[in-house]
Parts: structure tokens; C-alpha cells; sequence
């Protein structure tokens, strides 16, 4: 029976430990030590796939690449923080809250072009032309390879220059992507140039929804023969 009170009691005590450690707050400190973990984790992960074998540039290029998420990071909190506080203060006057709204935004485009200009520069010290141009595609997850070949393979009959048309606009979306504030974000400012993509395909006289629909038989009858 001892033994028994004694086991209730350990167990109590070890499960209001572990509520007391999931509701615990966490420290601002805390907190920013975690995020620079995170955003050194994902630098890593992206420095890693450039093939680089000096420690020292490694170590550089590294840094680089966190001190520009932190940088992302800081401006699009600050401008939120911004925005939030005009629209409180603003109340019913929509308006005026909209105009220091843009006011804001324009603040924010101007600091994340500057910083943009200055990142690719840093970049290019110590990376190739192809390992910066992989950076930008690790930065924002592929999308703008995987875009591409998608529409090659959905529309066959491209000519080169809707090709390149559609390469420059994906590449120009993956320059507004690279400063986007979270995932969400960066997927979004793709789909705003796929959408432009689509119209002017249209206006070249395709059909996107039969095309879409021919792709998708192509890549059931592929997967069929396998």
C-alpha cells in the first residue's frame, strides 16, 4: 500500500512538473535564442547544398544567410506592429488609416530593396553566380524550378519566347519572394505571377483548362505504364 501512495505521488509530481513546463512562459530571451536556432538550422540546410569546402567561407556564408532572415524578420514584425497601432488609433476613419498604412508599406519596400541589394552582394563574395541563383531557390522552396517545368510539361507547345516570358516573371517573383515574411507569404507572391502567367498565356490563344486537363490524362497514363 506504501509503495503504492508512494508511485501516486511521483507520478503527480512528475505530470504537474510537465503542466507547470508547457504553460510555463517563455522569456524573450528564451525566445530569441530560439528563433536564431530555427533560422540557423534552415541557413544550414540551404549553405550545405552549395558544395562548399572551405570552413571559413562556409562559416561566412552562413551568417550571411541568418542575418537575412533576422533582418526579414525584424522589418515585417515592425511594419505589423505599425499597422496594428494605426488601426487602433484610426478607429472609423478608414481612410486616413489606409493612407499611413501605404505610408508604412512604402517604408518597408524601400528597406527591404536596399537590404536585397545589399544580401546578393554579400552573397557574391564568397558563391558563384549558380550557387547564389540556388540560394534564392532554396530561400523560397524550389518554386521556381518546380513552376517552370511544370509548365512546360502542362503546355507542350510553348514557343521560346513564351518560354523566356514566363522565366522572367518567375524569376522576377522569386526576387519578391526571397523577402517575404513567412512560407504563406512567399507561395503567395508566386501565385500572384502564375495568375499574371495564365492570363497572358490565354491571351496567346491557349486554353489553360483543357490544357491542365490534357496534362493530367498524360500523367495518369504515365503513372499506369509503371
Amino acid at each position: 500500500m506504501l509503495k503504492t501512495i508512494k508511485l501516486l505521488l511521483v507520478l503527480t509530481l512528475s505530470a504537474t512538473i510537465t503542466s507547470y513546463a508547457q504553460t510555463a512562459p517563455v522569456s524573450d530571451a528564451d525566445k530569441a535564442t530560439q528563433y536564431t536556432q530555427t533560422i540557423t538550422s534552415r541557413a544550414d540546410k540551404i549553405v550545405a547544398k552549395l558544395g562548399i569546402t572551405d570552413q571559413a567561407k562556409y562559416k561566412r556564408v552562413l551568417d550571411v544567410i541568418v542575418n537575412q532572415y533576422r533582418f526579414i524578420n525584424e522589418v515585417h514584425d515592425a511594419r505589423n506592429a505599425q499597422v496594428a497601432d494605426i488601426k487602433k488609433q484610426a478607429g472609423d476613419d478608414k481612410t486616413a488609416a489606409q493612407a499611413k498604412i501605404k505610408a508604412a508599406d512604402d517604408d518597408l519596400d524601400q528597406k527591404m530593396n536596399a537590404m536585397h541589394a545589399t544580401y546578393l552582394l554579400k552573397l557574391g563574395a564568397d558563391l558563384s553566380a549558380e550557387q547564389v541563383e540556388k540560394v534564392k531557390d532554396e530561400m523560397t522552396y524550389n518554386i521556381l524550378p518546380i513552376t517552370y517545368k511544370a509548365y512546360l510539361e502542362e503546355v507542350l507547345t510553348l514557343t521560346d519566347e513564351q518560354k523566356a516570358q514566363l522565366k522572367a516573371w518567375l524569376i522576377e517573383a522569386r526576387e519578391h519572394a526571397i523577402d517575404a515574411e513567412s512560407s504563406n507569404k512567399k507561395h503567395e507572391v508566386f501565385g500572384k505571377y502564375k495568375g499574371r502567367i495564365n492570363n497572358y498565356l490565354s491571351k496567346q490563344g491557349y486554353d489553360m483548362k483543357k490544357e491542365g486537363e490534357e496534362w493530367q490524362k498524360r500523367i495518369k497514363a504515365a503513372s499506369a505504364k509503371q
